[in-house]
């Protein structure tokens, strides 16, 4: 009974577990349709928004250092797994491949009122955002401490196909 609980435990390494770190929202905006965008994110998630301003410049897009160019938040813990299940409802629990890079899943949501529980508001109009989830495993805050910061191998990090599971197992999430 002991070798078959030592044998369990050496194929469910802790370290090896896969776990969500943080979901961000963001909007691109600039002018009018910034607070327009600000107003959205904080209207889905309750919290207060942050607002992004460039740091160089494109001269092709007339953007230049210092100018605000849209807003995000951060959410973290069960907060963030309460609004990506019904970030996900929006749509229909069903992402494409293509959406999932190493360490993060990206999608967009083209207008807000596909998310259950939210109405169109009048002063916000039609708008969409980009949602960021991003995975990580125990052990990497080792690479970004300040202090004796060390080196993390590439084993650490999340690869695609693992999120595709974690995401199919744990929020029954369809993948194309």
């Amino acid at each position: 009974m002991k070798a078959a609980t030592v044998e369990l435990e050496k194929t469910q390494n802790p370290m090896r577990t896969v776990r969500i770190e943080k979901v961000v929202l963001s909007a691109g905006a600039t002018a009018d349709n910034l607070a327009k965008a600000k107003k959205l994110i904080e209207l889905i998630t309750g919290r207060k928004a942050q607002i992004i301003a460039s740091r160089k410049r494109i001269p092709d897009f007339n953007v230049r250092p210092g100018l605000e160019v849209g807003t995000r938040i951060t959410l973290r813990g069960s907060a963030a797994l309460d609004l990506l299940r019904r970030l996900l409802g929006a749509v229909e629990n069903k992402l494409s491949r293509k959406q999932v890079s190493e360490n993060h899943l990206s999608f967009g949501i083209e207008e807000y009122i596909e998310i259950p529980g939210i109405e169109y508001q009048r002063d916000i109009g039609i708008r969409g955002f980009n949602t960021t989830i991003v995975f990580t495993r125990a052990g990497l805050r080792v690479k970004r401490k300040k202090i004796k910061a060390g080196s993390v191998p590439r084993r650490q990090y999340v690869p695609k196909e693992e999120i595709i599971l974690f995401m199919e197992g744990n929020f029954k999430t369809k993948f194309a």
